[in-house]
């Protein structure tokens, strides 16, 4: 999981700030040299955390947190509120062209993901009613054309290319005229990279901002290669003026050194961030999202936002009426199964939810637990239409040994599952009758209510 070292670090120091009650300038001393390491260790830049950790000491000294009757708890919200600061505090949005067509350059070197964030960026736009249009201008790498091809194969969003033997300033001006043409109103132009910066390259990316004027000029880095990936963007910055950066491969990164370091050095925002390989693996980067996810608190707002991306309002309704009204079967079931896999990996989803101790959840295998639905999918699929729609069918010997042949387990399996949901159905019945006594006023009886 991103963070899962800094997380787990931080969440230790503060539960013994928390332990302690009241807090001495000893005791705020001692946890900001254990926050200090923790962001080193996290591959945070030596110079942020100096600076981070002399701003966070001296509101934490104040009055007002020591005399606090919750000291802990105001310390780690202005670890938090610093941390939100430190990353740019606000969301920074896309900057659109007032008139006609926005033009975004990718920009990075070759490894970064600068091709299949493309992509994913443009589906990103797609989704808010944008026509996007990727452009090959990376006429060097080999297959680079054809992956991005593929890609806006792959997203059904069209790709404009001249073959890698145009000069890549002409493939870029050709392709605003193109989209003019086309009714495209974002244009994405995927550059060349280099395996390191040279002056060829910096040339080349010069000429093409000076032919488009583009209204972004994204630059594309690998997370993961943390105080490398703070050097790149000073670099592409001061040659460039970049007016942001989109950070990949996020959900791999268990440190965290370039998301915590870039906005302080480059003083320019993380607007995007990849956090797995599908093309609808992008999410907006919020600071004060991703500072609460570094803490542990979760972040509710972006699982809520991704819920009602991925999930089907009436077809989420109609479920939760059944399952009230006790007509939920095992085609219900296979739907419900259906709008969670949606929201993606388990694994990602534990980041959101506030109190997932990231050192406690090391030894879960969320691998097992998608394997475990997959297999319950497979015993529902292989049963009758008769026998989801009607569950108590399920008893007979024979159906179940014919339901664990043809999905390839044991009818103790199979026994697991009914088990598991008659179980659901007795406890929503509980909760039915539950509602029905409050509605008949059952705390009226008592004189307080």
């Amino acid at each position: 999981m991103a963070f899962e070292g800094l997380t787990s670090k931080l969440q230790e120091t503060f539960k013994k700030l928390k332990g302690k009650g009241k807090l001495s300038e000893k005791d705020i001393k001692e946890a900001m040299r254990e926050v200090k390491l923790a962001l080193l260790e996290a591959d945070v830049n030596y110079k942020v955390v100096k600076k981070f950790i002399s701003i966070v000491s001296e509101k934490c000294v104040g009055s007002e947190v020591l005399e606090s009757l919750t000291p802990a708890q105001q310390v780690i919200k202005i670890v938090n509120d610093e941390l939100t600061n430190l990353m740019g505090s606000d969301e920074s949005k896309i900057s659109y062209s007032d008139t006609g067509i926005t033009v975004i350059m990718l920009v990075g070197l070759q490894g970064a993901g600068k091709t299949t964030m493309g992509g994913k960026l443009a589906l990103h736009l797609r989704k808010k009613n944008k026509k996007p249009l990727l452009v090959a201008a990376d006429i060097y790498r080999p297959a680079a054309i054809k992956q991005l091809q593929t890609v806006g194969k792959q997203i059904d969003v069209p790709v404009f290319s001249m073959g890698d033997k145009i000069n890549p300033v002409d493939i870029a001006k050709a392709s605003l005229e193109h989209a003019r043409n086309n009714g495209n109103n974002i244009v994405i132009i995927d550059t060349a990279g280099r395996l390191h910066i040279d002056e060829e390259l910096m040339k080349e990316l010069k000429d093409v901002k000076s032919a488009v004027n583009p209204q972004e000029i994204l630059l594309v880095v690998d997370s993961m290669t943390g105080q490398d990936a703070v050097n790149v963007s000073e670099t592409f910055n001061n040659n460039l003026d970049i007016s942001g950066v989109v950070l990949t491969k996020l959900d791999g990164d268990t440190r965290g050194g370039a998301a915590l370091s870039i906005r302080e050095i480059t003083q320019k925002p993380i607007k995007f961030v990849g956090i797995g390989e599908k093309m609808n693996d992008i999410e907006v980067f919020h600071p004060n999202r991703m500072a609460s996810r570094i803490l542990g608190m979760g972040d509710i707002l972006s699982l809520i936002e991704k819920a009602q991306q991925s999930i089907d309002e009436k077809e989420a309704k109609e479920l939760g009426n059944k399952i009230l009204n006790q007509d939920f079967n095992f085609e219900d079931f296979l739907i419900a199964m259906s709008q969670m896999k949606k929201l993606g990996p388990l694994n990602k989803l534990m980041d959101m939810i506030p109190g997932a101790n990231a050192k406690e959840l090391q030894g879960v295998d969320f691998a097992q637990g998608e394997k475990e639905m997959a297999k319950m999918e497979a015993i529902i699929n292989s049963m009758t239409v008769k026998e989801r729609r009607n569950p108590s069918l399920l008893s007979t010997p024979s159906r179940k040994k014919r339901i664990a042949q043809g999905s390839g387990v044991t009818v103790q399996e199979v026994n697991k599952i009914i088990k598991s949901f008659e179980s659901m159905r007795k406890m929503t019945k509980q909760m039915k009758g539950m509602q029905k006594n409050m509605k008949k006023g059952f705390f009226g009886k008592f004189p307080f209510a």
